[in-house]
C-alpha cells in the first residue's frame, strides 16, 4: 500500500502538475517582488537609469517602448526556472533514481572466440570467420537441413 503510494507520488506526471501550479504560483510572486524591489534598481544603477529600471522606455518617432518591464519580467522568469529547477525538479530526480529499480539490459550477443566479434546469442557460426559455435545454453544444437 505505501510502496503504492510512493510509486504514484513519484510518477512524473503527478509531480510536474504539483511543481507547476502550487510552487510556481507561490513562488513567482516572491521573486517578482523581489526583483521589483532590489534587482531593477540594482540595473537601473548600473545602466544610468534614474528611478526604478522596470519603468524604462526609449521612444521612436513618439512611439514609446517600455523595454524595462521586459527585462524585469525576464529576471523574473530566469530567477523562477533557477529556484524551481535547483530546489524541486533536482531532489525529485534523485529521489526517482534511488527508489526506482535499475534493470539489466536484455544479452542478446555473445563473441565469437576467434575473431571476437559480436554474434546472436543464438547463431552457430560466425557470420564473420564461419567458424562452427557451441550451441547456446538451453538451445539444441541446430542440426542442418537437407533438400
Amino acid at each position: 500500500m505505501v510502496k503504492g503510494f510512493r510509486g504514484f507520488l513519484l510518477r512524473g506526471n503527478v509531480v510536474d502538475l504539483a511543481v507547476g501550479i502550487v510552487i510556481g504560483a507561490a513562488f513567482t510572486a516572491i521573486v517578482t517582488g523581489f526583483v521589483a524591489a532590489f534587482l531593477t534598481p540594482i540595473i537601473g544603477l548600473i545602466s544610468g537609469t534614474k528611478g526604478e529600471f522596470g519603468s524604462a522606455v526609449f521612444t521612436v518617432d513618439g512611439v514609446k517602448f517600455p523595454y524595462g518591464t521586459f527585462v524585469q519580467a525576464v529576471i523574473s522568469f530566469v530567477l523562477v526556472a533557477a529556484f524551481i529547477y535547483f530546489c524541486v525538479v533536482l531532489p525529485v530526480n534523485k529521489l526517482t533514481e534511488r527508489f526506482t529499480p535499475k534493470k539489466e539490459p536484455a544479452v542478446t550477443t555473445k563473441d565469437c572466440p576467434e575473431c571476437l566479434s559480436a554474434v546472436p546469442l543464438a547463431a552457430t557460426r560466425c557470420a564473420f570467420c564461419t567458424v562452427q559455435l557451441a550451441p547456446p545454453q538451453g538451445l539444441p544444437l541446430q542440426k542442418p537441413v537437407h533438400h
